[in-house]
């Protein structure tokens, strides 16, 4: 399929999701869905929760947050107890103290960054009952985050938004779980590996050459790790591997997969705040930003890689370095800006070896929220933040008391949603200034200079964005990386969560005022040229004198940025 057919493929396949899926999704949280009571109802008889009942912010908060918790103890202690656990035809020992931490908390949080080779270090056991686990539970947890935040919106005088354990399992029973097994199938059908064969061992008796080929329950590992951008692979080379991403049309349907969600997520929000043009605003400024850094990032890795040009080689291809031949140079571009313009941080290619201005294109497309259209409930949830943000200047121009969905925007609302923006890049900004500081930090690059700098940028803002990507030229598998790396996954969840949701429920108390004259509407060309420029101005402010030093300098050192 040409790159132009893929393109269109792919918008067709986003349209139908937002209109069908995203009706489906409004059903599944509004508890008009039954079709697995049989399992839902003894679950939450398990877990001693009320379907009728709902949690105020501060409920919904430690129930999430409690959660959570369990969730990365229990990662944990079932990687250092690998080596004493079933399904491990490899034999491979416990995890390391520090690794284990990093690794629980990256997959607890929708993050699943990597400093291991998953073939070498994960046995069946920790990648099926473990991480492939919390591949369901993660995204579940930030679908209810979102779902919380957009029925402040809706409600009007109400102390409740919702109910964590109901939004999180019903996420997973009718929407996770189902899509993944059938694509599971799918993936399986197109020659993705799915065995608990343990590797095969391979001699040639022409050369008398043996080889091990590692393989594993893999395909239904990639169906969950794209539909709920998670990101981390069975294999170390991702979806560049054959056995994760065999063909063309898995290439194709992940990344429908990892898009789709949160393109429908837009139409819940619409659909559930009573006006879809709401939801299409919002999914308009997403659509901006995807198709601009598609654009920028696909034509500078169609250019030539500088460092090769250097060594004399011609390259009319653009740049193939580091590229699968399967999928070539524009469908990795597009693959490297969905995946890191969602917290999925799979990866078809080797984003190490972009271009300055191609790395510039994955590095930034994190660096402004993840919002375009961002991860499975981030997204929106981020989104809405930078509208809140975006209502407020609109208010102050037109000296008008800012209003977004009939809700009163005041101080406690902008203080909480800035809050919420400026913790990511305070992190990232703060680890990274540490990490080229100290020794441990300064060794882990394999590079020098600017790329060596853009290697450690990189890897705090892909952890603190909960991506996951990573250039791959930066050593993390030390203690040093191990432990600041958790940090910032930490930090980049938790300490957003928890004010989106205070502001969830500051809004469901409000009442809803009618819209006058004076009202700024934000379902306009307007409003949303004021959303672009909003997250625009925000990540320039925050990112742009630390992107200077990295892939920006590093382009002008070979003549031209672009």
């Amino acid at each position: 399929m040409s790159f132009g057919l893929t393109l269109v493929a792919l918008f067709l396949a986003l349209a139908v999701a937002w209109r069908f899926l995203g009706a489906y999704m409004v059903a599944v949280l509004d508890g008009r869905v039954h079709w697995l009571a049989f399992v839902e109802r003894p679950l939450y008889r398990l877990l001693k929760v009320d379907p009728e009942s709902e949690q105020s912010w501060q409920q919904y908060s430690v129930s999430l947050l409690l959660f959570s918790g369990v969730s990365i103890l229990v990662t944990y202690g079932l990687l250092r107890l690998q080596g004493l656990l079933p399904f491990n035809p490899q034999r491979l020992p416990a995890v390391s103290p520090a690794l284990a931490w990093n690794t629980s908390v990256a997959f607890a949080t929708n993050t699943d960054w990597q400093n291991y080779v998953g073939e070498q270090t994960m046995s069946y056991f920790s990648q099926m009952a473990n991480l492939a686990v919390q591949n369901f539970f993660s995204p579940a947890v930030a679908i209810a985050v979102a779902v919380a935040l957009i029925r402040g919106f809706a409600r009007k005088g109400s102390p409740t938004i919702g109910n964590f354990w109901l939004d999180m399992i019903r996420s997973i029973l009718y929407l996770l779980l189902p899509i993944s097994f059938v694509m599971a199938l799918v993936f399986v059908g197109e020659g993705g590996v799915q065995t608990l064969g343990g590797p095969a061992h391979v001699h040639d008796v022409l050369s008398g050459a043996a080889q091990t080929i590692p393989r594993g329950p893999v395909a239904s590992q990639e169906a969950i790790k794209q539909l709920g951008t998670n990101g981390g692979g069975f294999f170390n080379a991702n979806s560049a591997h054959p056995f994760e991403n065999p063909t063309g049309l898995t290439n194709w349907l992940t990344l429908v997969l990892f898009l789709s969600i949160p393109v429908a997520l837009t139409y819940v929000f619409g659909k559930m705040v009573g006006s879809l043009r709401q939801g299409v605003a919002v999914l308009a400024a997403m659509v901006f930003f995807f198709g601009t850094w598609t654009a920028f990032t696909t034509a500078a890795e169609k250019g030539p890689n500088p460092a090769v040009a250097a060594a004399g080689v011609l390259q009319p291809r653009g740049n193939t370095v580091g590229k699968e031949a399967r999928f070539g140079v524009s469908s990795s571009a597009l693959f490297g800006v969905a995946a890191t313009q969602t917290s999925d941080g799979s990866a078809n290619s080797a984003y190490d070896s972009f271009t300055p201005v191609g790395g510039l294109g994955l590095m930034t497309g994190m660096m402004l929220g993840e919002v375009s259209p961002g991860g499975v409930g981030s997204g929106i949830y981020t989104m809405l933040l930078y509208a809140i943000v975006a209502v407020f200047v609109g208010g102050l121009m037109v000296g008008r008391t800012p209003e977004y969905l009939g809700k009163k925007i005041g101080a406690k609302e902008v203080k909480l949603a800035a809050i919420a923006i400026l913790v990511a890049p305070i992190t990232v900004l703060v680890l990274s200034g540490i990490a080229v500081s100290v020794h441990a930090g300064k060794v882990a690059p394999l590079n020098s200079g600017p790329h060596g700098f853009s290697e450690i940028l990189y890897a705090f803002t892909s952890q603190a964005e909960t991506n996951g990507s990573a250039f791959a030229g930066l050593t993390g598998n030390t203690p040093f990386y191990n432990i600041t790396g958790g940090i910032a996954i930490l930090l980049g969840r938790y300490a957003v969560i928890v004010p989106v949701l205070a502001l969830a429920g500051t809004l469901a108390a409000k009442g809803i005022v009618p819209a006058s004259a004076g009202t700024v509407r934000t379902d306009t060309p307007m409003f949303v040229g004021l959303l672009i420029a909003v997250v625009l101005i925000v990540g320039g402010l925050t990112f742009f004198p630390a992107v200077s030093l990295g892939p920006v300098v590093e382009a002008l050192s070979h003549g031209k940025l672009y």
